[in-house]
């Protein structure tokens, strides 16, 4: 049986969709999501199975005009994934408006020699007359090979175009193992399933002044896993608002990512959590490191 192997970068605007499509694609979680615009803050690979045809998805960080340097390594590593790819994914939020964010991503795509895919998401939140018209118009301004209509949340259309990605892939030797779904280290995966949880139970309250670091992750005699982590934050009111009354908001947060963490690794976890206060961390080279991104001037 021949076997095939290729590489899909997907790119887009902040919140379009991304990583939910790259999890709907490979069938499990792989990647961090969160209703919060710039989840994503490195390149992530989800490996995604069609018979003999193995699909390597990119998750990119969001497209967006850069202001600190965090920004602007995030921005540069989504664009550095296209160099690799046979195809491009570009998601757009159907049901937002069209704007100078998504201007930014057609920009920056356009003339590439990549083939290019206009994938139109939450289309199950979006009227189909306008869904018609936001694939006319896009198509208009770039030269997609092909449009694709889906919800990445509900899985409608999905089917589709894994089938279609597939087709494309080149032959030639799977890059990951038949049961590998993910390029990341399990201390990189660890330190985004506490991250997730830091932005899903925080809401508007925690700004992105905020990171996880895997200190420690080791295996007891019995098999299951310790893993230490340092939440830091810029200032002490920060920590204040991890921490909580008496500190059960850290409680709540390390028992959530626990959870999660003993499924994903399939094997018990215990989770230790310290935040610590640590001005201008996103100056720190050694944190770019550990988050996988290159250091821009």
């Amino acid at each position: 049986m021949t076997h095939r192997c290729g590489f899909v970068a997907v790119v887009g605007a902040p919140n379009a969709g991304k990583s939910t499509i790259v999890n709907a694609l490979v069938g499990q979680k792989v990647a961090i999501v969160s209703p919060k615009a710039q989840t994503t803050r490195t390149r992530l690979m989800g490996v995604a199975m069609d018979g003999e045809t193995q699909i390597v998805l990119i998750d990119t960080p969001g497209i967006f005009a850069p202001t600190r340097r965090l920004d602007r390594a995030m921005v540069a590593a989504a664009w550095n994934s296209l160099d690799q790819a046979e195809a491009i994914l570009v998601m757009i939020d159907a049901a937002a408006k069209l704007g100078e964010r998504a201007e930014r991503v057609l920009q920056g795509i356009e003339g590439r020699p990549e083939k290019k895919f206009l994938v139109l998401n939450k289309v199950d939140l979006t009227k189909k007359d306008k869904l018609l018209t936001i694939a006319t118009q896009l198509n208009e301004r770039v030269a997609f090979d092909e449009t694709f209509f889906i919800s990445a949340s509900t899985g409608d259309g999905v089917p589709e175009l894994k089938a279609h990605l597939a087709k494309l892939m080149p032959e030639g030797h799977w890059h990951f193992p038949e049961d590998e779904v993910s390029d990341a280290p399990e201390r990189m995966l660890a330190a985004e399933i506490t991250r997730e949880q830091l932005y899903r139970q925080l809401h508007e309250e925690l700004p992105y002044q905020s990171t996880v670091e895997t200190e420690k992750f080791t295996t007891r005699p019995d098999g299951s896993a310790e893993i230490h982590q340092q939440i830091l934050v810029a200032r002490d009111n920060q920590r204040a608002i991890i921490l909580g009354h008496k500190g059960e908001r850290i409680k709540e947060i390390g028992s959530k990512a626990r959870a999660e963490l003993t499924e994903l690794l399939g094997r018990k976890v215990h989770l230790f959590l310290h935040v610590k206060v640590k001005a201008n961390w996103d100056e720190d080279r050694g944190v770019y490191r550990d988050m996988g991104l290159d250091w821009v001037d």
